[in-house]
C-alpha cells in the first residue's frame, strides 16, 4: 500500500528519494519539539519520561494520519503556545489536574472532529473577527516569551514590583543569553536544525558552566507512558473551569490550525487537499488526549520539509516514523537544561508576536478588544482569560459604536457565556 502509486508521486511531480528527504529535512528542522513539548508537560505533574513518549506517539500518530488520509505533506506536532495553555492555565490557573486538563483535550478535539467534518469551521470562521483571532496568536507569543525569560532566569518575582530583572551574575541566565544569541543566529542564517543545535549548544554551555541538571533516582524509563497513555479524567467535566477551558481551546486549535494548513498546501500548490488535512488535523488533536499529550498542530516548521521538495503524505509519513525511533534517545533528554530550552520559547515567541502586524489597529472598534486580549494572557498568565476578556469587549465597543451589525449573531451568543462566567466566578 506504502508505495509511489498509492502516493501518486508521479502526479505531484515528486520522487521517492525527494519525499524520503523532505521527510528527513522536516524531522530534524522539528526534532526539538520532543524536549520542549516534554518539559513544559512534566510541569503540570505530568512524569517527565512519560511526557516524552506521550509527545513522540502524538507526533508519529499525528504524521501518521495526515500522510495516509489526506496524503499531505503537512507534519502535525504538540503545538507551541498550546503547550503553555495546557499546563500554565489549564492546570496552573484554572486548577485541574493533568489527567482533567487530558479529558478536556480530548473533548475540545471531539468539537474540532465534528467542525472539521461539518459546515461548522466556515460558520465559526466567518463569527470570529480576523482581529480577535490574530490577536489570540500574538497573546499566546507574549506568553511564550514570558515563560521563556522566567525559565531562563532572566526574570523573577520582584520585591518591590510584580517582576523584576534576574541576578545578570547568574550561571543559568548567562547560559540563557549565550545560547540565545547562538540560537537567534543560527535562525536567522536558515541553519537546517537551527533548534536542535541551539539544545545541543546550550546543554554544551551548561556542562561548562557546571549546571546541568543532576542526576534523578530512577532511570529514564519508556515504561512510565503507561501512567500517562489513557491517563485522562473527565471528573471535572461539569465544572465551569472545564467548560470555559473546552471552549477556549476549541477555539485556538480551530483557528490556528485553519490558517496553518491553508498556508502550508498553497505553498505546496495543493490548495484542494484542505478538507481532508484539516480533518487528519481534527482527530490528531483529539488523539492527542488520549495518547497524553496536548493537542496537534499544522506546525510552522512543515514549511521546511516543503521547501524541501516535499508534496504528498510519504513525506509526513517519513517524519513520523522517525519520530518513533527517536525514543532509542530517551536517556538523554534528562540532561537538556532549562537554558537550552528557553531561548526557543523566545524565538518562537517572537515569531508569534509578529502576527500584530495583521491587526487593524485604525479602527479602535477592532484594535482596543485585540490589545486586551493580547495583554491579558500574560498578565493574568490564563489564554482562557485572556480570549474572554476580547471577546466580551468587541461586541460591547461595536454596540457602542454604533456598529452593532458587524457582529455576528454567534460572537454575541459567546461573549454572554464568557461574561456569565465571569459573573458566576465574581458571586
Amino acid at each position: 500500500m506504502f508505495n509511489k502509486h498509492f502516493f501518486d508521486l508521479k502526479g505531484h511531480g515528486t520522487t521517492v528519494r525527494r519525499e524520503v528527504m523532505a521527510g528527513l529535512i522536516g524531522f530534524f528542522t522539528i526534532l526539538y519539539i520532543i524536549a520542549v513539548n516534554s518539559f513544559i508537560l512534566s510541569e503540570s505533574g505530568m512524569p517527565l519520561d512519560g511526557a516524552v513518549v506521550a509527545t513522540v506517539v502524538t507526533s508519529f500518530a499525528g504524521c501518521l494520519l495526515m500522510g495516509l488520509w489526506a496524503n499531505a505533506p503537512i507534519l502535525l506536532v504538540p503545538g507551541m503556545g498550546i503547550n503553555a495553555m495546557f499546563t500554565y492555565t489549564l492546570v496552573g490557573s484554572m486548577g485541574l489536574s493533568w489527567q482533567e486538563a487530558l479529558g478536556l483535550v480530548f473533548v475540545a478535539g471531539l468539537l474540532f472532529v465534528v467542525v472539521a467534518f461539518t459546515r461548522l469551521a466556515g460558520v465559526l470562521s466567518r463569527a470570529i473577527p480576523q482581529s480577535l483571532k490574530e490577536a489570540i496568536t500574538v497573546g499566546l507569543g507574549l506568553f511564550l516569551i514570558f515563560i521563556g525569560l522566567e525559565k531562563g532566569g532572566l526574570i523573577k518575582r520582584g520585591s518591590n514590583s510584580i517582576i523584576e530583572l534576574g541576578n545578570l551574575a547568574d550561571p543559568t541566565v548567562i547560559a540563557t543569553v549565550l545560547t540565545f544569541l547562538v540560537a537567534v543566529i543560527l535562525f536567522l542564517r536558515n541553519v537546517s536544525g537551527h533548534f536542535l543545535w541551539s539544545i545541543l549548544a546550550g546543554t554544551g554551555l551548561a556542562a561548562l558552566l557546571g549546571i546541568l541538571p543532576g542526576k534523578t533516582e530512577a532511570a529514564p524509563s519508556i515504561s512510565s507512558y503507561g501512567d500517562v497513555f489513557s491517563a485522562f479524567s473527565f471528573d471535572g467535566l461539569g465544572s465551569a473551569a472545564f467548560l470555559i477551558g473546552t471552549f477556549s481551546l476549541t477555539m485556538v486549535i480551530v483557528f490556528e490550525n485553519i490558517g496553518l494548513v491553508q498556508a502550508h498546501l498553497d505553498t505546496a500548490g495543493r490548495p484542494e487537499k484542505f478538507r481532508k488535512a484539516f480533518q487528519a488535523n481534527a482527530v490528531s488533536a483529539m488523539l492527542s488526549g488520549l495518547f497524553g499529550s496536548s493537542p496537534t498542530v499544522s506546525t510552522a516548521e512543515t514549511g521546511a520539509a516543503i521547501a524541501a521538495g516535499g508534496r504528498t503524505g510519504l513525506t509526513a509519513i517519513v517524519t513520523g516514523v522517525l519520530f518513533l525511533a527517536s525514543l532509542l534517545f530517551l536517556p538523554f533528554i534528562h540532561l537538556i537544561p532549562d537554558n537550552a530550552i528557553a531561548p526557543i520559547l523566545l524565538i518562537i515567541g517572537g515569531l508569534m508576536v509578529q502576527n500584530i502586524r495583521n491587526i487593524d489597529l485604525g479602527d479602535l472598534t477592532e484594535a482596543f478588544p485585540a490589545i486586551f486580549l493580547i495583554a491579558m494572557i500574560p498578565f493574568t498568565q490564563s489564554i482562557a482569560d485572556g480570549i474572554a476578556v476580547g471577546f466580551i469587549l468587541y461586541p460591547l465597543l461595536k454596540l457602542a459604536d454604533g456598529k452593532a451589525k458587524e457582529v455576528a449573531k454567534p460572537l454575541y451568543v459567546i461573549a454572554f457565556l464568557f461574561l456569565l462566567n465571569f459573573v458566576v466566578g465574581i458571586a
